[in-house]
């Protein structure tokens, strides 16, 4: 008979940082919750995401008698700062594409259940964080993030990762609510540029940086570009200011071979400029919510952030991008960049180029030229 020691045993063997198991009751508070906010996670269904199914795992394994968590710690090794500055630290060593590093460890996770016949899964759509606190793993922060209770000293650099199984096991006892210290004064909520983060442990994903970044339709709302500042894709402005994280973030930690490898691809000026066969084969593999037809957002980002930046050093590369394509939503993020860099040679360009302009294009250059 396998033993929940001998499933923690093997957990730590592949290198996860911590466990916890749970029941595959239905997590009818997080339905609650859904239900009451739909308009703000209508969007994840659309995609694929289906929230509200997976409040339920039986509706996902029919035969589910147990949740184990295992949690997985994304940031034991440091990235390049070019990276971090732009990206946030989850994407810059994802491997659901390539499938060559915790996929791997997951997969020789599930078959060590199978030999010793336990049926599992791992779907996306169950409430992976709200799992991961009822069994025991981690509390949550004013963020909505999850931080660990035993691993990374109580960081929240965590991936929970929820496995249905068809055996039951005794669960931990729930660690579930906010854990924030006293005398932390609403930290992440303050840092927040968006204001996404509401102040009573929910969070608007529609505001956050890192939905704006890759599921926002259309070109970005003009009050809401200075503020997602430097990040193209992703952000980690509530986790990078918590007191929680200190502890960990303070630390030396060897550098992250895999990633410092491909951060030459991850040049802005590359990635404004990439074509379809740069991106799928260099760029998508690692950070793939946005697909090839969604090139227009990569540029658009990029734009956005070269224009934050304030350096007219990137003057040259959005003058050319503007005329390497007819995306409005690209063209009129480049306009916006132009006039937020200011100076001399951007006004001249903005200048020159705007007769030639109509429509949504056409205003973000009046715009640009005050």
């Amino acid at each position: 008979m396998l033993t929940r020691e001998r499933i923690t045993e093997e957990a730590h063997r592949l290198g996860f940082v911590d466990i916890g198991f749970t029941t595959a009751d239905p997590f009818d508070s997080h339905l609650e919750y859904l239900e009451k906010n739909r308009e703000a996670y209508e969007w994840a269904p659309k995609l694929g995401l289906d929230l509200f199914k997976g409040a339920d795992p039986r509706t996902v394994m029919p035969e589910a008698k147990s949740i184990i968590v295992l949690i997985e710690a994304y940031y034991r090794e440091s990235f390049p700062p070019s990276l971090e500055a732009h990206f946030g630290r989850c994407y810059l060593d994802d491997d659901r594409v390539t499938r060559d590093g915790l996929t791997v460890r997951m997969k020789a996770f599930r078959s060590f259940l199978k030999e010793n016949g336990v049926a599992s899964k791992a779907p996306f759509d169950i409430p992976h964080r709200m799992a991961a606190a009822r069994a025991g793993t981690g509390t949550f922060g004013k963020n909505c993030l999850l931080y660990s209770n035993r691993a990374v000293r109580g960081s929240s650099w965590i991936l929970p990762l929820a496995f249905l199984v068809d055996r039951e096991f005794s669960p931990d006892a729930p660690t579930i609510g906010i854990d924030c210290p006293s005398w932390c004064r609403n930290a992440c909520i303050s840092a927040c540029p968006t204001r996404a983060l509401t102040g009573d442990g929910t969070i608007d994903p529609r505001r956050c940086i890192s939905y704006l970044s890759y599921f926002g339709d259309g070109i970005t709302p003009v009050e809401l570009r200075e503020p997602m500042g430097m990040y193209v894709y992703g952000c980690d402005r509530c986790q990078n200011v918590c007191p929680r994280n200190t502890a960990w973030s303070a630390q030396e930690l060897p550098p992250n071979p895999r990633v410092a490898a491909k951060a030459k691809d991850f040049d802005l000026a590359a990635l404004l400029h990439m074509d379809r066969t740069y991106f799928e084969q260099r760029i998508w593999p690692h950070m793939f919510y946005m697909s090839a037809d969604d090139l227009w957002r990569w540029k658009m980002n990029v734009a956005r952030v070269m224009g934050n930046s304030g350096d007219d050093r990137y003057l040259p590369e959005l003058l050319r991008a503007f005329g390497e394509t007819d995306d409005t939503r690209v063209r009129g993020m480049i306009a916006w960049a132009l006039g937020k860099i200011g100076g001399v040679e951007a006004r001249a360009a903005l200048q020159r180029l705007c007769p030639a302009e109509d429509g949504p294009v056409r205003t973000e250059f009046v715009m640009a030229l005050g």
